[in-house]
């Protein structure tokens, strides 16, 4: 019962990081992340094996959804789809000329 409890515990850990990181940790959305940690803590106990496989799966299964739905999202941006991607490049340029230790300069705009 032991390997259950870890694969229930990675389950759990891998749905929190893709909830937290695609649907966000903002009050707003900390409804998301309540379920899903009512829902383990009330099944913990109380469930017999293929159901508590089951259950596992599906959350496994959900957290890979949301991370492939999100990268899909990142291919799109990055095949330029006839969107308007200035505000990505400048989020990215920002993200590298600061891992470097630089700063972009403002933009005039008169």
């Amino acid at each position: 019962m032991g390997s259950e409890a870890a694969k229930a515990a990675n389950a759990y850990r891998q749905l929190l990081k893709a909830v937290k990181k695609h649907i966000g940790g903002e009050r707003s959305n900390r409804h998301f992340r309540d379920f899903i940690t009512e829902e383990f803590r009330n099944n913990a106990a109380s469930v017999d094996g293929p159901t508590a496989r089951r259950k596992i799966t599906l959350a496994r299964d959900y957290a890979y959804y949301l991370n492939s739905v999100n990268r899909q999202k990142e291919l799109l941006f990055s095949y330029n789809i006839a969107v308007d991607r200035t505000d990505e490049m400048k989020k990215i340029l920002t993200k590298s000329a600061s891992s470097v230790g630089l700063q972009l300069p403002d933009v005039y705009q008169p």
